[in-house]
């Protein structure tokens, strides 16, 4: 079974190929942390590279930079050629299967779609009702289940399970 699951972040931005028939690549390099070496007190990094091809290179160069952390799902593969000076050369990469976009390294953009929308929503909302964002922030700030009573205390004894 040759199967490679890889989480890091883009070494550079991705450059977007495209081979003569019209089909579209990304060639990148992902930077993959190895667990921390108490010894020498250093966290070491592995360059890995990698090649996605279609839709999914069309995305990573779209949405995705320097820095980006992204998983990639796929297999090994290896190659060769023969250089301009006579030498045989030997390219090791992942032939990238699938790509999930993780994070990022700028701190504001790693909002999501959803956050956006929700903020966009409570923004409107504020604009029409007349409300200000500290109005409502003071409204959080106060026990929601203050009108409910008492706290409720379940001791472990009364639990159906172990």
């Amino acid at each position: 079974m040759n199967k490679v699951i890889l989480i890091g972040r883009l070494v550079r931005d991705p450059e977007l190929g495209v081979t003569p028939s019209n089909v579209s690549f990304v060639k990148f390099d992902l930077a993959v942390d190895r667990p921390y070496n108490s010894e020498k007190q250093t966290r070491e990094v592995d360059f890995i590279s990698c090649v996605v091809w279609r839709k999914q290179a069309e995305n990573l160069h779209k949405y995705c930079h320097k820095g980006s952390q992204i998983a990639v799902e796929g297999k090994i593969q290896t190659r060769n050629y023969t250089a301009q000076d006579g030498s045989k050369r030997y390219i090791t990469e992942v032939l990238s299967d699938n790509i999930t976009f993780l994070g990022s390294a700028n701190k504001q953009e790693q909002k999501t779609v959803g956050e956006e929308v929700v903020e966009e929503v409570v923004n409107n909302m504020l604009k029409q009702t007349g409300a200000t964002q500290s109005d409502t922030e003071s409204d959080t700030q106060t026990d929601p289940f203050a009108e409910f009573g008492e706290e409720v205390v379940i001791n472990d004894d009364d639990l159906p399970f172990d």
